[in-house]
């Protein structure tokens, strides 16, 4: 019988680690939080808020059953490790399980950075007491984000279109929203540019009497090339050595960032995947996981790590591509004592675990693997060459560069942009002249900002100190399905809703709800967490100056006033109106929050031909995403459904023949018509 209980937060992990610690330990899983606020007291909050908000939590809905059986593990238990994730939310997680299990001295706290043997096995030699300041950090912020999510949200669905505000999320949706103000208020400026060609490179024209020039317009660009000669002179040639450094390892915007970027996946899906990967990964003869926790701030890297890499890379690579570690920049922000994001060995390549990993899983394992170790390899060297031509006193430039040490790159090329653009040599050029084989002048036009993609949002947020790793995937997803935004060619592009939510907001609470604010408040929770400050001075000062703006805002915000349909509710007799949103439009109640019926527009049926499996008819549909697809209307009975839009003929196997961008296949035998 087991004596020893391990509480971990996710099934999968409880699975993996039992195996690692033997038949004297048995490990259950909490499947993530298990309490929360209520929605007792004033506003709802489960806060008091106007006491010394004492926060009132209750065990979550449907929690029940798993809080009986964990009670019942722990009774029949002799001591309790707490091993929930690594970070404050993890800490809080363990504190609310004490609690609620009624653990006193019979516990110890257990974190770890990655799920290997060495690892677990290693965290029981460090085990120690619930962080205090760890929790009161995150429970401050989970206060926060309680006060300013029920009271905004309850605020803008009173006088807006919008259903819910939250801390960050609304700042985020401000720099969205800023931006495309940039874009329309941006005036495009013309500019023109003069290359000169020759067989082997091109030169581009930079200097008047070796001073900047600009070309301003067509006019300007043609007196200019009036003023030219085919020949040029070689005015002068620098060549030069230069180092170039690999990156730091990934932290969790970056891994966001990049992934976005290369592979055109969103911040949730790369970190349901970094999740999968950091939880364990069934190889051949073992249960691992493969990186280390995902959710960190911080670049640095174990000793353990380190010493192995470097001897990888002398063994494989050879001495002379041994890097050195990388020291972080000073962050005020760096949370707790993490790692990088990195694999759990480095012994464990791509290649090897590439038959155990699905597509996507491979990609990220992939990406994570050649940074970590790329950012443990020697720099590149390149050799930088700039040639000078000089014509009529209008100087050309040309730039190329060649590599000739690959350093890091020798595992890391795939992951960046080459500029291995090779200049001729020029030292056996008596002359000093060459002659270019045509000269041409181009238009161009200044360009506004670019619309936020996932990755330069979350780039943004972390350089300007708002967020944490833990939230910059769930305000993602939150910016993308509340109808703030629209995702256009992967970008974000404000809706109607989410720009009179911005302005509306920042009408009334612009002290609040605004980068710096927000950035402070970030740090003064890294106080709380280091044991600096009291966290509910950090809550009453808050509260003191947001609650004033908030009643202010009920008082005084206009209402936006719904056009009404002339229709009265059948629920409640007050008067229909029309609204917007994420959907578009569509009929309410005005007295909504209060009454929320919504009028049921009927839908008009498209017939598309008869059912070849029963009696009904194949009828034009949508899914819960949107997307046309062609089912029966008998369903739930018959099932028959297709994606692509059927014909009504029947192939010679009997196969239904469907129609796709103006061709026609059959649906069973796929032959073409």
């Amino acid at each position: 019988m087991a004596h020893k209980l391990v509480i971990v937060e996710s099934p999968s992990k409880s699975h993996t680690i039992e195996k690692y610690l033997g038949s004297d330990f048995k490990v259950v899983s909490s499947k993530g939080h298990i309490r929360d606020l209520s929605t007792k007291g004033k506003y709802g909050l489960g806060i008091d808020v106007d006491g010394d908000f004492t926060p009132d939590y209750v065990n979550i809905k449907g929690k029940k059953k798993l809080i009986d059986e964990l009670k019942k593990e722990v009774k029949a238990s002799d001591y309790v490790y707490l091993a929930t994730d690594p970070d404050r939310e993890g800490e809080a997680i363990s504190w609310h399980l004490y609690d609620v299990l009624g653990l006193k001295n019979n516990y110890k706290r257990i974190v770890f950075n990655e799920i290997t043997k060495n690892a677990i096995l290693d965290s029981f030699n460090h085990a120690r007491l619930i962080d205090q300041d760890l929790v009161n950090s995150q429970e401050t912020r989970r206060m926060l984000d309680r006060i300013i999510g029920f009271r905004l949200s309850r605020l803008m669905q009173a006088k807006t279109d919008g259903s819910s505000a939250g801390r960050v999320q609304s700042v985020a949706l401000k720099l969205i929203v800023d931006r495309e103000r940039e874009i329309a208020a941006f005036n495009p400026e013309e500019y023109w540019t003069i290359k000169a060609l020759f067989p082997e490179f091109e030169a581009e024209l930079f200097n008047y009497n070796h001073k900047k020039i600009d070309i301003h317009n067509e006019l300007e660009a043609n007196e200019i090339l009036e003023k030219l000669a085919r020949s040029f002179k070689i005015e002068s040639v620098e060549s030069k050595e230069k180092k170039k450094e690999s990156k730091y390892p990934y932290i969790t915007s970056t891994l966001q960032q990049d992934a976005s970027n290369k592979f055109g996946m969103s911040s949730k899906k790369i970190m349901m995947i970094a999740q999968k990967l950091y939880e364990g990964i069934e190889l051949e003869d073992e249960t691992v996981g493969l990186i280390t926790y995902m959710r960190t701030d911080s670049v640095r890297f174990s000793d353990e790590f380190i010493k192995s890499t470097y001897k990888y890379i002398e063994t494989k690579y050879g001495h002379e591509y041994v890097g050195h570690v990388k020291i972080a920049k000073k962050s005020e922000n760096v949370q707790d004592a993490h790692e990088a994001i990195r694999p759990t060995s480095i012994n464990r390549t791509p290649e090897i675990v590439k038959p155990y990993l699905s597509n996507d899983e491979f990609k990220i394992y992939r990406l994570i693997y050649y940074r970590a170790l790329a950012s443990l390899m020697k720099e590149a060297k390149l050799l930088s060459t700039t040639v000078v031509l000089d014509n009529n006193n209008y100087q050309f430039k040309a730039t190329g560069q060649v590599i000739t040490f690959d350093g890091y790159l020798k595992v890391y090329a795939d992951y960046e942009e080459s500029e291995d653009k090779l200049l001729p040599s020029f030292e056996g050029n008596k002359s000093n002249v060459l002659v270019s084989t045509g000269i041409e002048k181009e238009q161009h036009f200044t360009k506004p900002p670019s619309r936020y993609t996932e990755a330069k949002l979350i780039k943004e947020m972390e350089e300007l100190g708002i967020g944490r790793p833990s939230t910059y995937a769930t305000i993602m997803e939150t910016l993308k399905t509340r109808g703030y935004t629209r995702f256009e060619d992967k970008k974000f592009v404000p809706t109607e809703i989410g720009i009179e939510m911005t302005d509306k907001l920042q009408e009334f609470f612009n002290h609040i709800i605004n980068v710096e604010y927000t950035a402070n408040m970030e740090n003064e929770l890294d106080e709380i967490a280091e044991g600096k400050i009291d966290y509910k001075k950090t809550l009453k000062d808050f509260y003191h100056e947001f609650e004033p703006s908030v009643k202010e805002a009920f008082s005084n915000m206009e209402k936006k006033e719904a056009e009404k349909t002339g229709e009265d509710c059948p629920n409640c007799g007050s008067p229909l109106v029309i609204r917007k949103g994420k959907y578009g439009e569509f009929t309410a109640c005005s007295n909504y929050p209060t009454c929320k019926y919504i009028k049921q527009e009927p839908k008009e049926i498209i017939e598309i031909c008869k059912c070849p499996n029963c009696d009904g008819m194949i009828v034009e549909k949508k899914s819960h995403k949107g997307k046309v697809f062609y089912g029966c209307n008998n369903y739930p009975k018959c099932k028959i459904a297709y994606w692509d839009k059927p014909t009504g003929e029947t192939c010679n196997c009997g196969g239904m023949i469907l129609e796709k961008k103006g061709k026609k296949y059959c649906n069973e035998c796929k032959k073409d018509y």
